[in-house]
């Protein structure tokens, strides 16, 4: 599959010729990440960190729009990465994965005799953080490993070189740095070694240019990193997505299955080629009916539309997840799942939140929420508060926790804090740990 790339340099979204001269700059980055996190993986890299432009506290031009960007979607981000701190701090902020460069080899090797990694920092990382969130980049130039945003080769030997990196990381990134931003396709035969070489996941990048090479690395087992052929239009990512699945496997037919922004899962139906093209254009989950033979939107006669937030294809390419954001009750009998039979969404904090805006937004006659404004809500957190302390017994603490969540929320959204807010607070904090 496709994982999209988003360098940045000086604070801006750019695009290099072998990495140093830029072919392209624009400052939409917010823009990108939503479209490009619709079909897969998002790749983020301070090309400024991975060339040492930083200032004393090791920040560069391009800091505060990164770590704006590392919750908005599923992303691995690089550039610069050399000590475990910056790793667990970039994981706490919401990247799911760390791209470690020049700081996972030894760029001193002058014979076959020296170590080829920097083992005291990949052990240590690895230790810190799991081999699961690592990702070493094995980019090369002649066949040598590139280090220092691709300035140097160092005396490893890409293919002994990822043999040796496997074992401290759940994936390698193998950027052909002769290719790169030249949009005349990768080298397949270095690739393929590479491939043959490693069990591990292998993403490939540099020069990729069109949907038949992509179609070609998934045959081979790999995934494709794209940058400049997304920006030129080139590749499509909706063409590319398609057809990337194992059409043959599925029959044609590959199963879709619909969950909620909550992860709870909706429903579950089959879609083929032109269905997925469907869902993709309108934004609406569309399956084919194999009893109807044809095309149907959910919601088409219903209005209870599932709303597509991303897709994600499993690791044998022949079921794919979608995240959506239902209107209304799923299931044709009106359960809110084909898999329950209450008509309502499960309780969350998320469906509370939603119910106090729509109060706030449109008031109802009689509605308690509607009246609480800032000074009586912060009076009454303080009283339910010090209720949930005094509480006894477990129904009392019950009734207690859930008053006091209830105008903690109304607070939350008066202050326009959402859960998902304090769940990445939460989240950084443990990683942190």
């Amino acid at each position: 599959m496709v994982i999209s790339s988003i360098d940045l340099k000086d604070g801006h979204v750019v695009q290099l010729k072998n990495g140093k001269d830029l072919v392209l700059q624009r400052d939409d980055a917010d823009k990108l990440i939503g479209d490009f996190n619709k079909y897969g993986e998002v790749a983020i890299i301070d090309l400024d960190a991975a060339m040492r432009n930083t200032d004393e506290k090791g920040n560069t031009k391009n800091t505060a729009l990164l770590k704006s960007l590392l919750r908005k979607g599923n992303v691995r981000v690089g550039g610069g990465i050399r000590d475990v701190k910056k790793a667990r701090q970039l994981l706490s902020l919401g990247a799911e994965k760390v791209i470690i460069g020049s700081a996972a080899w030894n760029s001193g090797r002058k014979s076959a005799e020296d170590p080829i990694l920097n083992t005291a920092f990949l052990d240590e990382l690895t230790s810190a953080i799991g081999k699961e969130h690592v990702i070493i980049s094995v980019d090369a130039i002649n066949g040598k490993i590139a280090l220092k945003g691709w300035t140097e080769t160092a005396n490893i030997d890409l293919i002994e070189g990822a043999k040796a990196a496997e074992k401290y990381a759940g994936e390698l990134l193998f950027t052909c740095v002769e290719k790169e931003g030249c949009m005349q396709g990768t080298d397949m035969s270095m690739v393929k070694s590479l491939r043959d070489a490693v069990k591990c996941r292998v993403v490939a990048a540099g020069g990729v240019n069109s949907l038949e090479q992509i179609v070609e690395l998934e045959r081979l087992g790999c995934d494709v990193q794209l940058g400049m052929a997304l920006y030129t239009g080139k590749v499509s990512l909706k063409e590319s997505f398609i057809s990337c699945i194992d059409w043959d496997k599925v029959d044609g037919m590959v199963p879709v299955i619909a969950q909620s922004m909550n992860q709870e899962v909706l429903m579950m139906g089959y879609s083929n080629r032109e269905a997925l093209e469907k869902t993709f254009e309108t934004g609406k989950l569309t399956f084919f009916s194999r009893t109807r033979k044809t095309l149907w939107t959910k919601g088409e006669t219903s209005n209870n539309f599932l709303n597509l937030v991303k897709m994600r294809v499993d690791c044998d390419r022949d079921t794919i997840l979608a995240t959506v954001i239902p209107e209304g009750p799923t299931c044709h009998t009106g359960s809110w799942t084909c898999f329950t039979t209450s008509p309502d969404e499960r309780s969350t904090m998320e469906r509370l939140y939603g119910t106090i805006s729509e109060r706030f937004a449109n008031p109802k006659p009689g509605s308690y929420t509607a009246t609480l404004n800032d000074k009586r809500v912060r009076e009454k957190v303080m009283e339910e508060a010090e209720e949930l302390t005094e509480a006894e017994g477990k129904d009392e603490v019950i009734w207690e926790a859930a008053d006091l969540l209830y105008f903690a929320s109304v607070l939350m959204y008066k202050e326009g804090v959402t859960w998902q807010d304090v769940y990445d607070e939460l989240d950084k904090r443990h990683k942190e740990k």
